[in-house]
C-alpha cells in the first residue's frame, strides 16, 4: 500500500462512519413517509419537541437528510389544552386546608399583582378554594359605572384592539385578523332577531348593519390572571340569542394572539347577540387555557368545556319565546357572567358613524370606565 493510501485510510474510514448514519436516517425517514398522517405526527412529535428545546441547534443536521420539524403553531395546537383545563378546573374545586389558604393566595397575589383592597371580602381565609378566590366579588364603590358614555368596559383588562370592522375582517391584535363570519358563525334565523333580514348578495358585515348611516365597530379586551374575573353588561341592550362554539382552549395572551391567526375562532366561546338603541349588539366571551368554564348568569343550560365535541360545531339557544318575545333585558353595569383565571371579551356592535372610542391600544381599563360614545 502506498503512503498516500495509508494516509487516506483514516479519512476514508471516518467518511464511511459519518456516511452510515445518514443512510440510516434516510432509510428511517423513508419508512416514516410511508406511515399514515396521524401515525407520522405521533412519531415526529417527540423529535420536534427536542428540536426546539435542545440548545445550539443540536438536531439541525437532521434537516440535511430531509426531515422537517412540525411548526411551533402546529405543535402548540396539538397540546391537549381542553383536558388540561378540565384537570385545572377540578383542582380549583379542591378545598384548601385553613392553614394553607393564606400562603397559596398570597403567592398568587404577589405573582399577578392582585389588589385585594378592592375585594368585597379581604380575608384570604374566607375563600375555600382557588375557584372562589378567582371569582371574588368587588366592593360596590370599587368600580363606579360611567353614566355619561353609551358604552362602558364590561370588565377589567387590557385593550388589544378597537375600531371599525372593514371587509368582514376583525383585528385580534394589530396586523393579525380573523373572519367576522367565522367568529360569530352563520347568520341567525331572522325569526329570533329583532331586525330585518339583509339581501342574500350582501356581505356578512352588511347583514349585521341594519340601519342606514351606521357602521360596525369592535373592541377586544384581554383579562389577565390577576384581573377581576366577572364581566358585566357594557350598555342597555336586549340579549335575544346565545351561540356556544366548543373548541380549543389555547392561551389568548397578546403574544399568542400575534402568533396564531384566527386564534379567537379556534377557541371555545359563547356569543351573545341582540340589539341596543342603535341596532345590532354582541358580546363574546372567549375561553382560554385553564379557562374552560364560561358562566352566563341567566343561562342555566350553558355547559362549556365538555369532554366531547365536534370540531366546527356550535349550539344555538334563543331567549325569545312565546312567553317572552323580547329576550333578556340587560342594564348597563349589570352582572352578566364570569371566567376562571383570565380570558378575552370581544364586543361587536352597530352604531352611527360619529361614534368615537375613548381608548388607546394597549391601555389598561377597568369595568365601568368609558369605551366610547356618540
Amino acid at each position: 500500500m502506498c503512503q498516500s493510501e495509508a494516509r487516506r485510510g483514516p479519512e476514508l474510514r471516518a467518511a464511511k462512519w459519518l456516511h452510515f448514519p445518514q443512510l440510516a436516517l434516510r432509510r428511517r425517514l423513508g419508512q416514516l413517509s410511508c406511515m399514515s398522517r396521524p401515525a407520522l405526527k405521533l412519531r415526529s412529535w417527540p423529535l420536534t419537541v427536542l428540536y426546539y428545546l435542545l440548545p445550539f441547534g443540536a438536531l439541525r443536521p437532521l434537516s440535511r437528510v430531509g426531515w422537517r420539524p412540525v411548526s411551533r403553531v402546529a405543535l402548540y395546537k396539538s397540546v391537549p389544552t381542553r383536558l388540561l383545563s378540565r384537570a385545572w378546573g377540578r383542582l380549583n374545586q379542591v378545598e384548601l386546608p385553613h392553614w394553607l389558604r393564606r400562603p397559596v393566595y398570597s403567592l398568587y397575589i404577589w405573582t399577578f399583582g392582585v389588589n385585594m383592597k378592592e375585594a368585597a371580602v379581604e380575608d384570604l381565609h374566607h375563600y375555600r378554594n382557588l375557584s372562589e378566590f378567582f371569582r371574588r366579588k368587588l366592593k360596590p364603590q370599587a368600580r363606579p359605572v360611567c353614566g355619561l358614555h353609551s358604552v362602558i368596559s364590561p370588565s377589567d383588562g387590557k385593550i388589544l384592539n378597537f375600531g371599525q370592522v372593514k371587509n368582514c375582517e376583525v383585528e385580534q391584535v394589530k396586523g393579525v385578523t380573523y373572519s367576522l363570519e367565522s367568529f360569530l358563525g352563520p347568520r341567525i334565523s331572522t325569526e329570533d332577531l329583532p331586525f330585518p333580514p339583509a339581501t342574500p348578495c350582501s356581505s356578512f358585515r352588511n347583514q349585521l348593519v341594519t340601519r342606514e348611516g351606521n357602521e360596525l365597530y369592535h373592541c377586544v379586551i384581554y383579562l389577565a390572571p390577576g384581573d377581576y374575573h366577572c364581566f358585566h353588561s357594557p350598555t342597555d341592550w336586549t340579549v335575544s340569542h346565545r351561540r356556544h362554539f366548543p373548541g380549543s382552549l389555547m392561551s389568548v395572551n397578546p403574544g399568542m394572539a400575534r402568533w396564531i391567526k384566527e386564534l379567537f375562532c379556534h377557541n371555545e366561546r359563547v356569543v351573545l347577540t341582540g340589539d341596543w338603541k342603535h341596532g345590532f349588539f354582541s358580546l363574546t366571551a372567549v375561553g382560554a387555557t385553564n379557562v374552560g368554564s364560561i358562566r352566563i348568569y341567566f343561562d342555566r343550560d350553558l355547559h362549556t368545556n365538555s369532554p366531547r365535541y365536534s370540531k366546527g360545531s356550535y349550539n344555538d339557544f334563543s331567549f325569545v319565546t312565546h312567553a317572552n318575545k323580547e329576550g333578556i333585558p340587560m342594564r348597563k353595569g349589570e352582572h352578566l357572567g364570569e371566567f376562571n383565571l383570565g380570558s378575552t371579551i370581544v364586543l361587536i356592535f352597530e352604531a352611527p358613524k360619529d361614534f368615537n372610542f375613548k381608548l388607546k391600544a394597549g391601555q389598561k381599563i377597568r369595568f365601568g370606565e368609558a369605551l366610547g360614545s356618540l
